[in-house]
């Protein structure tokens, strides 16, 4: 069910291509954004648009938004390893097992949007207030190599992107009407 024009995993040039996806846009405010765009995103919607794959063996819109939450506990154990460990090693993520395994058929919209807020909000907070030096502590991910924080953050700045992205496509293949404008 992975998404995306981008190749994820060990292809060097991943990072790189998702990066330029912010356009020079500063990280921290496109992370701040995201609960001002998500919602446009989701107008209009009822719970079997929502369900409804992109095609078959896709993903729904509702299980984009249980991705994006996801990535933020996974970021969020991410950020704070880099912070108080010495150049962590940080394994990979198995988006499709997390997806498959993890969230059911009941968990609805509202809890995936309460997660990822909750996650996102508290991610901001810590963050925020960090300095030049703690940005540019590092990790090494399992299958990227070294990456500063600051990095870290980018990277998930552009992912919000790709999904969002992802989210009008959706929307578009299942015939609901386009809130681009």
């Amino acid at each position: 069910m992975s998404e995306g024009t981008l190749t994820t995993g060990n292809d060097p040039s991943y990072r790189d291509a998702l990066i330029e996806r912010l356009d020079g846009a500063d990280p921290i405010q496109e992370l701040s954004a995201l609960f001002e765009r998500l919602p446009r995103t989701l107008v209009g919607l009822d719970e079997e648009q929502l369900r409804a794959p992109e095609r078959e063996g896709k993903w729904s819109i509702l299980d984009v938004i249980r991705h994006l939450a996801d990535v933020e506990l996974v970021q969020a154990n991410r950020i704070r390893h880099i912070l108080v460990d010495d150049e962590p090693t940080l394994p990979a993520m198995n988006q499709d097992a997390w997806a498959r395994t993890l969230w059911t058929a009941e968990n609805t919209l509202e809890e995936a949007l309460e997660v990822l807020r909750a996650l996102r909000v508290a991610n901001l907070r810590l963050v925020a207030v960090l300095s030049d030096a703690a940005l540019d502590r590092a990790a090494v991910h399992a299958e990227r190599g070294r990456e500063s924080l600051r990095t870290v953050l980018a990277l998930i700045a552009a992912h919000d992107r790709v999904h969002l992205e992802q989210i009008h496509r959706i929307r578009a293949a299942i015939g609901a009407p386009s809130t681009e404008g």
